[in-house]
């Protein structure tokens, strides 16, 4: 039928509390104050250098250790990628409906592969996915077009529809010139009409019903 690709966190998972445990965390080895969470969620969307950057301005760590914190907040991340971390509302019920109406899934995300694929896993959501692409897939990570691409490249092209939350994930539907829905309830930083998107939902329940309307345009 299609293939339907997903971001991970703040589309399919609410990671952000392991996100920012692992940050916090590397932080307190600083002897540094901890961040908030709505702090942390400003700073998810561009895989976790990025945010390690910056957490590391906002608290005034030495840039030039930027490689350093990145490698100790990453293991803190990849002891308990999921321990807080939960699937939205009614996702698993929305991937099996897709799954069984002939879809072809897979995801495309900005976290490294291996606690994406952790995730999945210990969330019981890895047999939904025919392709997985991480941030460290690549050389290049999104809104570059190339690990969209890749994912369509690995499933053997056809009809296709990004799945994500942010604005990142929005730039990058643009240059892959890939249809792209907006689930709304995710990481986003602005509102949702300065997003670019030709479909939008709120609620997993609505996901299966959007999807046959996509592809009947």
């Amino acid at each position: 039928m299609a293939l339907v690709v997903f971001d991970l966190d703040g589309t399919l998972v609410d990671s952000a509390p392991d996100i920012q445990k692992a940050a916090n965390r590397m932080l307190a080895d600083e002897g540094l104050d901890p961040l908030d969470l709505p702090t942390i969620i400003s700073f998810v969307g561009n895989g976790l250098p990025k945010l390690v950057e910056r957490v590391m301005t906002r608290t005034g760590l030495d840039p030039a250790r930027h490689a350093e914190l990145t490698a100790l907040t990453s293991a803190h991340y990849n002891a308990s990628p999921s321990a807080l971390t939960l699937p939205y509302d009614g996702v698993p019920e929305a991937l099996t409906a897709l799954q069984k109406a002939g879809h072809s899934l897979a995801l495309c995300t900005n976290k490294p592969q291996e606690p994406a694929r952790a995730i999945l896993k210990n969330l019981k959501l890895a047999h939904f996915f025919e392709c997985v692409v991480g941030g460290d897939t690549l050389p290049v990570k999104k809104p570059d077009p190339a690990p969209l691409l890749h994912v369509l490249e690995q499933l053997g092209g056809g009809t296709a529809l990004y799945v994500g939350d942010s604005e990142v994930d929005a730039e990058t539907a643009v240059r892959a010139k890939v249809p792209f829905a907006l689930f709304t309830k995710g990481y986003r930083k602005g509102p949702v009409d300065q997003i670019p998107h030709q479909h939008s939902f709120d609620a997993f329940a609505k996901l299966p019903d959007l999807v046959n309307q996509a592809l009947a345009l």
